[in-house]
């Protein structure tokens, strides 16, 4: 296994460096679900929302995660309705423990690997999915994330380190 040991940030609320990394990551949390949505169940199945989440948080911090978690779902939600009202607190709740988990990893291991990134990947679809049941009272649709969701969790673990590799050379 692959480890990289990385230059990472923990941009704070005062540097117009994190407003300025959220907003990019942000576009591409509004980007990224459009393309998926080309095809059917796409959102379902590639799970786009969280992707720059991912890596905002794990190469900027959590702060700078936590502007992307919250603010991509509701830009989404507000210009284009998706994702819909009633599961954007499922998704918000997922959102905000990706971004805490993904900067307090890179944080305390200060490095990249596949694991790492499992692992951060595996926590925050476990708690979400726990926290979805709550909200809405239905294990089948709570689950639903491992049962068609798995491509867009392996695209977060490959490409999420993929592209946090590419910005440490940068």
């Amino acid at each position: 296994m692959t480890t990289t040991t990385t230059r990472l940030y923990s941009l704070g609320y005062t540097q117009t460096k994190t407003y300025l990394f959220a907003a990019a990551f942000i576009v591409g949390n509004v980007a990224l679900p459009q393309l998926a949505h080309f095809v059917p169940q796409g959102g379902f199945i590639f799970l786009p929302i969280y992707f720059f989440t991912l890596i905002a948080s794990y190469k900027y911090g959590w702060k700078a995660g936590l502007l992307t978690a919250v603010l991509s779902p509701v830009v989404n939600h507000l210009l284009f309705g998706m994702p819909p009202l009633a599961v954007l607190p499922a998704i918000l709740t997922k959102s905000i423990f990706l971004a805490m988990a993904a900067g307090l990893v890179a944080q305390n291991y200060k490095k990249v690997n596949l694991l790492l990134l499992a692992a951060v990947v595996a926590a925050y679809q476990l708690f979400g999915t726990l926290v979805e049941w709550a909200i809405l009272g239905d294990f089948f649709v709570a689950i639903q994330d491992f049962r068609i969701g798995v491509p867009g969790m392996l695209i977060q673990i490959f490409g999420g380190y993929a592209i946090i590799k590419y910005l440490l050379k940068r």
